[in-house]
């Protein structure tokens, strides 16, 4: 972080596991890491701004693997953390979906906040159901580093930046980095600083 920068709340996505490898759609069927992915995430640094930090995790195995690969095994286990919920679509690779749902599916995605999977939830959906962590993150007043998912990361980006998940994003959000944000006393996120490299 650059001199006098401020982050209140840091997310990185977990490892890799055997469904990401293959494409596949995971949402929030529970995969453990992959051997490449306990091997990566050990490789990582947390920047030392950030040793201070109180830990939260997804409930889903993938994060609090990398949570505890991290020397945080006693992070808080937050249920809003989980992944998006894809419903009859996990498993599935989104080029496979695209290919045999056509027009449909592009007609879905182009609802960007409101693009939703058969049986699963919207990303407005998830935004909603983060929104009671934040407020109890900012009410605390205590830095948090959040080991989180694809899905959570771009909804919470989204919340900060306006984006409506239409189109490329303004902004790359890299693998092998941690993304920090700046929380107001009401919740609100801003951007303070992304793709920060884990890596040495």
């Amino acid at each position: 972080m650059a001199r006098g920068s401020r982050a209140d709340l840091v997310l990185l996505r977990h490892g890799p596991t055997d469904w990401n490898a293959e494409g596949r759609i995971q949402g929030r069927s529970d995969r453990p890491l992959s051997r490449e992915g306990r091997a990566r995430v050990r490789d990582w640094r947390i920047p030392p701004a950030f040793q201070a930090y109180d830990w939260a995790t997804s409930p889903l195995r993938r994060a609090r693997e990398t949570a505890a690969l991290l020397g945080h095994e006693d992070a808080e286990v937050v249920p809003e953390l989980i992944e998006t919920d894809w419903g009859q679509w996990e498993g599935e690779r989104l080029t496979e979906l695209r290919a045999r749902l056509g027009e449909s599916m592009v007609a879905n995605e182009a609802r960007g906040l409101d693009f939703r999977p058969p049986g699963g939830e919207s990303p407005r959906d998830l935004q909603t159901r983060l929104a009671p962590w934040l407020d109890r993150v900012a009410t605390a007043k205590r830095p948090c580093i959040a080991v989180a998912h694809k899905g959570v990361i771009r909804a919470l980006y989204a919340l900060a930046t306006g984006w409506e998940l239409r189109g490329q994003p303004p902004d790359k959000l890299r693998p092998d980095c941690a993304h920090a944000f700046r929380l107001s006393s009401d919740g609100r996120l801003a951007v303070a600083r992304l793709n920060l490299t884990l890596l040495p």
